[in-house]
């Protein structure tokens, strides 16, 4: 099944969107927080007991290519491992480009 992803401008909106899908029984192993900042992502994710997609879902070979990486090439290769098209990651790491928070769940419901 295909992710599903909510954007966000504020940190404050994303925290309770992520309260709200916990509270509908959606599982913390399936809501994953990324942003443009590494920072910023982490201290969200932490925030709300979510995810960020690492080296677990990237595999050994896709974390080592995007040490190597620029950070948009970064930013879609972790989109398309969980599940985007090429197309579709390029069209969501232009909102990171410009602030936005995503919030995406991979639950099956």
């Amino acid at each position: 099944m295909k992710p599903k992803v909510k954007e966000f401008q504020d940190d404050q909106d994303v925290i309770q969107e992520v309260e709200k899908q916990l509270n509908d029984g959606v599982s913390k192993e399936n809501l994953y927080i990324i942003t443009h900042d590494d920072d910023r992502t982490k201290r969200i994710a932490k925030k709300v007991n979510a995810n960020v997609i690492g080296l677990e879902e990237e595999g050994m070979k896709v974390a080592m290519e995007n040490m190597f990486n620029k950070k948009g090439d970064e930013l879609r290769n972790k989109l398309e491992v969980i599940g985007f098209s090429e197309d579709e990651a390029a069209k969501l790491e232009e909102k990171l480009d410009h602030g936005k928070v995503l919030l995406i769940s991979t639950n099956e419901k």
